[in-house]
């Protein structure tokens, strides 16, 4: 079965050449690069085949690291990146982006007080239909959000949405984070709109195997269905290990297996964002 992560992140260290912006050090206390090398190594000892990676925020638009990436490691890594909506100049860019070697589509956060205002205030309005026409799927973290993006994706049919991380608070714990998950599950309506099921473990009030999580899992994969619920980790933020992410999904539920567990845990990405599968 291939295995393919939905989201992880890749970033350098701070220094003089590749500072952090001003602020973002202290906010996301991640003092230590991570780099292709370390990321291969996790992914071989796991049994994961493929990583969509996606620039952090707090290195700023830069997505030169991952690109490096998939360009030396085409069927390992390839890539989700950032692009300035306020900058004028980006509008530009949109036409060609996919022409990157590696690149599959773009990744945006509307989710804290950096850029949730974006989705309001009229400065993402022009990326909707200019990804639309160039065939660029986007990935968007937007809780507390889904009526705005209720809205676009009915707007936007032939733009295709990969809500992040369950359309949930990433610092939010259970069963309180899960009130949402009735709101998020009724997106799926929307066929251009899929899930990540990602960074599940870190939800958890509980140790492995996650007991709490099940019933939401299973909600998911049922309200999207197989073949728009994408496994993925969010790797560097899970209190667990790589292998414990993995098995929550295929060996934790019972009820997932055959073709659907093969959708769920890799082939659903794949083909969502347009990676051609690897030939038998």
């Amino acid at each position: 079965m291939l295995i393919a992560d939905s989201q992880v992140h890749i970033w350098g260290a701070d220094t003089p050449d590749r500072p952090w912006p001003p602020g973002r050090a202290q906010e996301a206390q991640k003092p230590y690069p991570i780099a292709k090398e370390t990321l291969l190594f996790e992914m071989d000892l796991a049994g994961v085949r493929r990583m969509v990676l996606v620039p952090p925020s707090w290195e700023g638009n830069r997505n030169d690291l991952a690109l490096q990436a998939a360009r030396l490691y085409p069927d390992r890594f390839a890539v989700m990146g950032r692009l300035a909506l306020e900058d004028p100049t980006s509008r530009a860019l949109v036409a060609d982006w996919k022409k990157q070697p590696g690149m599959l589509g773009m990744r945006f956060t509307f989710h804290n007080e950096f850029n949730r205002h974006f989705l309001t205030d009229g400065t993402a309005d022009w990326l909707w239909p200019a990804a639309e026409r160039a065939g660029i799927p986007l990935m968007v973290l937007v809780p507390g959000s889904l009526d705005k993006l209720d809205q676009i994706a009915g707007r936007h049919p032939g733009l295709k949405f990969v809500i992040d991380h369950c359309g949930l608070n990433v610092r939010g714990k259970g069963p309180q984070v899960f009130e949402d998950l009735p709101a998020v599950c009724a997106l799926a309506k929307h066929p251009n709109v899929a899930i990540k099921a990602s960074g599940m473990p870190s939800l958890s009030k509980e140790p492995y195997p996650f007991r709490d999580l099940h019933p939401h899992i299973r909600t998911l994969v049922e309200g999207f269905g197989p073949r728009r619920t994408f496994w993925g980790t969010d790797l560097t933020r899970m209190p667990c290990t790589y292998r414990e992410c993995i098995d929550l999904f295929t060996k934790e539920q019972p009820w997932l297996k055959g073709e659907d567990l093969e959708w769920v845990m890799g082939r659903g990405v794949c083909e969502w964002l347009g990676w051609p599968l690897p030939k038998a």
